[in-house]
């Protein structure tokens, strides 16, 4: 898979980039649930990013994994912010599956993302 060494998602080798169809194999199979992703993280920045540009910050909440069974607990319902909870499972899913290949196969931290920033005084975190 990646090696770890370099900056890019996706491996440079073109042979190997065309084996991984991105548009027809994940865009085009999934359109509508793509774009309720897309939405939701708008919808979660706007809430913990107010009046920024978006971006995903990681340090606000990382139990994926249990936010993951509480929202597919209520699957096929829609939450008090008018997002469906399917929507967040897959949205909490494709989050661990990032961290996972972040921590075990050295990919990259996703241009979209912030990593908490540690304050030196205190040190807690805060995002910035």
């Amino acid at each position: 898979m990646r090696d770890g060494t370099d900056s890019y998602v996706l491996t440079t080798d073109s042979d190997e980039r065309k084996g991984i169809p991105l548009a027809s194999g994940c865009l085009d199979y999934f359109p509508a649930a793509l774009a309720e992703v897309a939405r939701l993280s708008k919808v979660g920045s706007d809430k913990h990013n107010p009046g920024q540009t978006l971006y995903w910050s990681r340090g606000k909440s990382g139990d994926h994994a249990d936010c993951i069974m509480r929202h597919l607990a209520d699957r096929g319902t829609v939450d008090t912010d008018k997002v469906r909870h399917s929507v967040k499972v897959a949205w909490r899913a494709l989050a661990l599956l990032q961290e996972e290949l972040e921590a075990e196969e050295g990919a990259p931290l996703p241009r979209g993302s912030r990593e908490p920033v540690t304050n030196q005084i205190d040190g807690g975190h805060s995002n910035v």
